[in-house]
């Protein structure tokens, strides 16, 4: 196995290397020794060789230095480096993370020549007129090995930066924060982020020619027909043509494509931008990840699991929220309160099963009726509250009606395919001066009994909550 493999030794001890290059022609192997790296990675660069042995701590050049170096070298990129140090678990660390075949305790030969066995693998031989000898060895090695020092830590740097997106917590402000550093080190006409669950796309374009890329990533991406986009527009985006096909690689999590990202060039691209996409990609996985685990977190938190939209502890919040938002700004606001109308017999009569189908089909009708600056949220049981932002009396009443007769109309068969009706009571109270969330709510409530005791399926709009005795204001006590 051994017969005819050339192996470069680089010990600075002349007794040390001399002892083992009788050990290594013992073996069979063509073995020459230098005293610095310098002339030996020099060597190997010129004429490459089946393995090289090299101390991992050397004066001026270090073992992981030097294993960098040849591993980036396409004419050694395959020569097996066997590193030889003190017995130091970081060691073993520092010369597996440089790319080191083995590392082997320095004194240990036999190890060292089952290391090198082990290692050796078939190589190119000097005839492909490939290899060439470095003038001025020194100093090209030493300028090699920056450079490819340079590029280690602008990786790096790159890696870092995506690597911080971890604390982003949510898809929006990920994305937003990717874009905005990927312009920094890259020109692109645009850059898209595809999740595959739940599908979110992430899209970067420049205003002026939004619709163009959208048509180029549909063609890059296969996109569900559930998929949400996320749209960023801004002129760190170039608005020029491209004329070089857009790069796409997946993003992995734990062995899984979770997403794939893909960047169109600006132009023809530069022939850096695969490699810096590459790591991009390879460090995305878990910030995405753990912003997407916090989101399905939060709306497990937040989102009733029966009927899919707020429950009360994420909807007390969200009305308060708009209120002040009302207040600040001067629009008007309503709440509707919703209860469905005789929902103990459906339950008695049909079972538990399809009461809770009905609230599930309720919850999606009102989420259809929203729209997206509403509130749509479960109060419990069988009560739904709705915050209409901008609504006066007039509108709350007119949407109210509304949602009561499409309610009335709803279609909901039982377990014979016989039609079950349903109808809800509505009540509705306006946002007044003085008003809070609790006092806002109860005139609701209280509107939605008078429609129940009135006779249901019916609405009601809550009157002037404040009545005025002399110069102060009260607040009717059965809504306290």
């Amino acid at each position: 196995m051994s017969r005819g493999h050339a192996v470069i030794l680089i010990d600075p001890e002349e007794q040390t290397r001399d002892v083992l290059i009788e050990r290594l022609r013992m073996q069979g192997y063509k073995a020459t020794g230098f005293a610095g790296p310098v002339e030996g990675a020099n060597a190997a660069l010129g004429s490459p060789p089946s393995a090289v042995i090299a101390d991992l701590w050397m004066a001026g050049i270090s073992g992981v230095q030097l294993t960098r170096l040849l591993r980036a070298e396409p004419a050694t990129e395959r020569v097996p480096v066997i590193l030889r140090g003190p017995d130091s678990p970081r060691n073993r660390f520092w010369s597996e993370r440089a790319g080191a075949a083995a590392y082997v305790v320095k004194g240990r030969t036999g190890e060292l020549m089952r290391a090198i066995g082990h290692s050796i693998v078939p190589l190119a031989t000097e005839e492909d007129g490939f290899f060439t000898q470095l003038q001025d060895a020194e100093s090209a090695i030493r300028d090699r090995i920056a450079a490819y020092l340079d590029a280690a830590l602008f990786e790096s740097v790159l890696a870092a930066e995506v690597r911080a997106l971890s604390t982003c917590g949510a898809f929006d402000r990920l994305f937003d924060l990717l874009t905005q550093f990927v312009s920094q080190v890259m020109s692109y006409r645009w850059l898209a982020v595809l999740v595959n669950r739940p599908s979110y796309l992430g899209l970067h374009a420049h205003p002026a020619v939004r619709g163009e890329c959208e048509r180029e990533v549909s063609q890059a991406f296969t996109l569900p027909e559930d998929t949400v986009i996320l749209r960023i527009e801004d002129e760190d985006a170039s608005a020029e043509r491209p004329s070089a096909q857009p790069l796409v690689l997946p993003i992995e999590f734990g062995q899984e494509i979770i997403a794939r990202i893909a960047l169109s060039p600006k132009g023809a691209g530069d022939r850096q931008d695969a490699r810096i996409l590459d790591v991009i990609a390879r460090e995305l996985g878990g910030p995405l990840r753990m912003a997407l685990l916090v989101e399905e977190t939060q709306h497990a938190a937040t989102t009733d699991p029966l009927t899919g939209i707020m429950n009360r502890r994420a909807l007390l919040p969200a009305v308060d929220v708009e209120q002040s938002r009302s207040e600040r700004h001067g629009y008007p606001m309503s709440l509707l309160m919703l209860d469905v109308d005789h929902f103990k017999p459906i339950n008695d009569e049909h079972g538990h099963a399809m009461g809770d189908h009905v609230l599930a089909a309720l919850g999606r009708l009102l989420a259809h009726h929203a729209r997206k600056t509403d509130i749509v949220g479960r109060w419990g049981g069988e009560e739904f509250v709705m915050v209409l932002a901008g609504a006066g009396e007039s509108g709350a009443r007119i949407a109210a009606e509304r949602i009561r007769n499409s309610v009335e109309r709803m279609t909901v068969l039982d377990e014979k395919g016989q039609r079950v009706p349903i109808t809800v009571s509505i009540g509705v109270a306006c946002l007044e001066v003085n008003d809070t969330v609790e006092i806002l709510i109860a005139r609701a409530d209280h509107a939605m009994y008078q429609a129940k005791a009135s006779g249901r399926n019916r609405v009601v709009v809550s009157p002037t909550i404040l009545r005025r005795t002399g110069t102060d204001m009260e607040i009717p006590k059965e809504l306290l």
